[in-house]
This record gives structure tokens, C-alpha cells and sequence, in this order.
């Protein structure tokens, strides 16, 4: 890994990428750290060390929430925007229309998404509002007016869109996917601070299994994201004029966990959105409802692992489609040994697929939810949980992989030249 960042360094159109992400991940960072005016801190960071809901969101803001920063929002409204649409996808026929369009039809998705983004940052900062209210934010000597409600809401989504638009800027002209290297950002943010607070409360014992512990887990993590099933394929030997082509084997690889760390943060943002609204309400009903399916109860926890396998099956599925890939293998001259082309192979790799995701999906939602019982049964002191390493040492695996393809990419063309 060392040797792969010196050498991307020396490459001057890969220096300039991980420059510029390095620079739009200082701005978001910056943004995390500048007040909205006419709030009083102090309250709200109260109702944050109180934990449930919002020490949740605030993890994921990287300390944005807390601070009531331009940022406070976060990414989550981005997110729980995308599982709208990806929903909406499979159900409305338009939609469904434009996903099968390529590029073009991506482009107007990712323009919905964006629009749905803004809508829910609204909502979102009208019912931080109101809770700010309760909380005690404005005291007698600084009311809330209009005017001070509009300019919050207005700074809250506006913050929203921002951080969109820049996790957009990575990913066109950065090195890996920007959404994720954003709350990868978040996450890491908070580490030093959770460290201290851990070593400082635990005997060289506890330090001893946590480290141990936490090792085990990452190694389990690069294996499992890594784990693929390799189906044999072979081509079928064709005449061109006077060349022969095809005749070759390779093979297809069907990774364990194709869907990557993206049903966890699915399934969190799902989750923490219904959860969030319910505590913004002023009524004691949705206030009980919002503490009995918090980030704190064992329903959330059980909810959790449902939707974590739920998504994890979703998300493969939309990224590989089993009959198109067996229609593009017949169209190349490609099958598998034993099975025939077409329909048959589609099956067959339904099947494997629908086999190997199965553990994916387990292993994810075990990883998310395993801290949060260590605490609760044994009092294992974590400060981070299963869901935020997950996403750690997924997101860089990722930004590894993209680095080695494209210092790979690069390694080519010089050969060539």
C-alpha cells in the first residue's frame, strides 16, 4: 500500500487527484466547525452526550450536530434520497425506463436524487428547528423570530446540498467515491477523541482483547470483501476470414460481498430518518415510539440485521443482472462448462449468486450489531461500532482498489509508448 501511494505521488495527473480530494475534504471538515448564528451550543450539546438518536447522527456528521454546524445535516438526507429513488426504481416503470438508458438515464436519476435531497434537508432542518426550540436553544434573551427560523433552515439545507455537491467533485475529479470518503471523513474524525476516552477508562487487560479484537475484525472484513466465487468460463473457437478467434478459458467473479458496505449505511440512514422525525414531533407518543426503535434498543438492533440482509440482496441485485450476463456471454461466444447458454446460465448464476450473498449478508449485519451486544451483555467499553468500522475498512479497500487500477491504467500506457 506504501509503495502504491509513493508511486501514485509521482504520477502528476494522480498527484493532482489526491490533492484535490485532500483539499475538498478540508472544506467539509472546515464546514463541520462553523456555527450556524443565534443557536445556543450548549444545549444542544447536552442533548447529543444524552446519546440515542442524535450521538448516532452526530458520529456520522463527524461532530457537525454537535457543534450545529453548516454541516449538521449531514449526508444522510443524500443517502436515504438514493434508497428512495433505487426503490422507486423497481416499481415505477418510468424510472425503470431511465435506469436502463445508460448514461443519459443516470444523469436524470442522479438529477431526482438531488432534488429529493433538497427536500428532505428542508424537512429535516424545519424539525431541527422546533426541537432546538424545546431543547432550550433560544433563551428569553435570544427568541426565535421568523427571520432566525429562516436563516437557520436555510443555512441547514443549503449545508446539505454543499456537502452533495462536493462528494459529487470527488468522485469526477478526485480519487474514489466522494459520498464515502465524506463519512469516512466523519468517521475518522472522531477516532482520536473515541481512543482517548476508551484507553483512558480501561485496564492494560481490556486495552490487550480490544486490540486483538479489533484486529480479528478488520482481518475478517478485508476477507470477506475480498471472498469471491470464480465461474469458469470458456469461448467456443470462431473463424473470422482467415483468423481463428476465441478458445480461451477464463472466469467470472462473483464476490461474496458485492454490495460493499452500502447496505449497512442503507440500512442505518433508513433506519435513523423515521426515527429522527418522531423525536423532532412535540408529542409524547412519537417521543416514547422514537426511544423504543432508538440506536439504544434492541429493536433497532433486530431491525438492523433485517434491512442490512434485505439490502445487501437489493443492492447485489441491482448491480449484477444474471440475464444479461448470460445474454452478453452468448452473444460472445462464452458459456459455462456443463450448462447450456441463454436462460439456463442465468439461472445458474442466480443461484450461485443468491448462495455466496447469503453469508455476505449475515456477516455484514453480524459486524454491525456484535459491538452493540458486547456493550450491553459483557460492558465491553467500544466506542466505535460494527457499522463504522465496516464502513472504514470498506471505504478504503475501495480507494485502494480505484488508486491500483488506475496507477495500473497508467503503468500500460507507458509500456506501450
Amino acid at each position: 500500500m506504501l509503495q502504491s501511494l509513493l508511486n501514485a505521488w509521482k504520477l502528476p495527473d494522480l498527484r493532482r487527484r489526491l490533492l484535490f480530494t485532500a483539499f475538498i475534504i478540508a472544506m467539509y471538515r472546515l464546514g463541520a466547525f462553523v456555527p450556524v448564528p443565534g443557536i445556543d451550543l450548549k444545549a444542544i450539546q447536552d442533548l447529543v452526550a444524552g446519546g440515542g438518536v442524535f450521538a448516532f447522527l452526530d458520529l456520522f456528521a463527524g461532530g457537525a450536530l454537535e457543534r450545529v454546524a453548516v454541516f449538521a445535516l449531514g449526508i444522510m438526507p443524500y443517502i436515504t434520497a438514493q434508497i428512495i429513488i433505487q426503490l422507486l426504481t423497481v416499481v415505477v416503470p418510468q424510472l425503470e425506463a431511465l435506469a436502463k438508458e445508460g448514461e443519459s438515464g443516470q444523469k436524470k436519476i442522479n438529477q431526482y436524487v438531488r432534488y429529493l435531497t433538497v427536500v428532505l434537508a428542508l424537512i429535516q432542518s424545519v424539525g431541527y428547528v422546533f426541537l432546538f426550540k424545546t431543547q432550550g436553544a433560544f433563551p428569553p434573551d435570544n427568541p426565535l423570530t421568523p427571520m432566525k427560523a429562516y436563516i437557520i433552515i436555510l443555512t441547514l439545507t443549503v449545508g446539505t446540498a454543499l456537502i452533495m455537491w462536493l462528494g459529487e467533485l470527488i468522485t469526477q475529479r478526485g480519487i474514489g467515491n466522494g459520498i464515502s470518503l465524506i463519512i469516512f471523513s466523519s468517521i475518522v474524525s472522531r477516532l482520536p477523541g473515541g481512543l482517548y476516552k476508551m484507553f483512558s477508562t480501561m485496564n492494560p487487560l481490556q486495552w490487550i482483547f480490544m486490540t486483538v479484537l479489533a484486529l480479528a475484525v478488520i482481518a475478517a472484513i478485508v476477507l470477506m470483501q475480498e471472498g469471491q466465487r470464480r465461474i469458469p468460463i470458456q469461448y467456443a473457437k470462431r473463424v473470422v476470414g482467415r483468423k481463428m478467434y476465441g478458445g480461451q478459458s477464463t472466469y467470472l467473479p462473483l464476490r461474496v460481498n458485492m454490495a460493499g458496505v452500502i447496505p449497512v449505511i442503507f440500512a442505518s440512514s433508513l433506519l435513523l430518518f423515521p426515527v429522527t422525525l418522531a423525536q423532532m414531533t412535540p408529542w409524547g407518543w412519537s417521543k416514547s415510539l422514537a426511544n423504543t426503535l432508538g440506536p439504544a434498543s434492541w429493536w433497532f438492533l433486530l431491525l438492523e440485521v433485517v434491512l442490512i440482509i434485505v439490502m445487501t440482496y437489493f443492492y447485489t441485485a441491482v448491480q449484477f443482472n444474471p440475464l444479461d450476463q448470460a445474454e452478453n456471454l452468448k452473444k460472445y461466444g462464452g458459456f459455462i462448462p456443463g450448462i447450456r447458454p441463454g436462460r439456463p446460465t442465468a439461472q445458474y448464476l442466480d443461484r450461485v449468486l443468491t448462495r455466496i450473498t447469503l453469508p455476505g449478508a449475515f456477516f455484514l449485519a453480524a459486524v454491525a450489531v456484535l459491538p452493540q451486544i458486547l456493550i450491553r451483555l459483557f460492558g465491553v467499553p467500544f466506542s466505535f461500532g460494527g457499522t463504522s468500522l465496516l464502513i472504514v475498512v470498506g471505504v478504503a479497500l475501495d480507494t485502494m482498489k480505484q488508486m491500483e487500477s488506475q496507477l495500473l491504467m497508467r503503468h500500460y500506457e507507458g509500456f506501450l509508448k
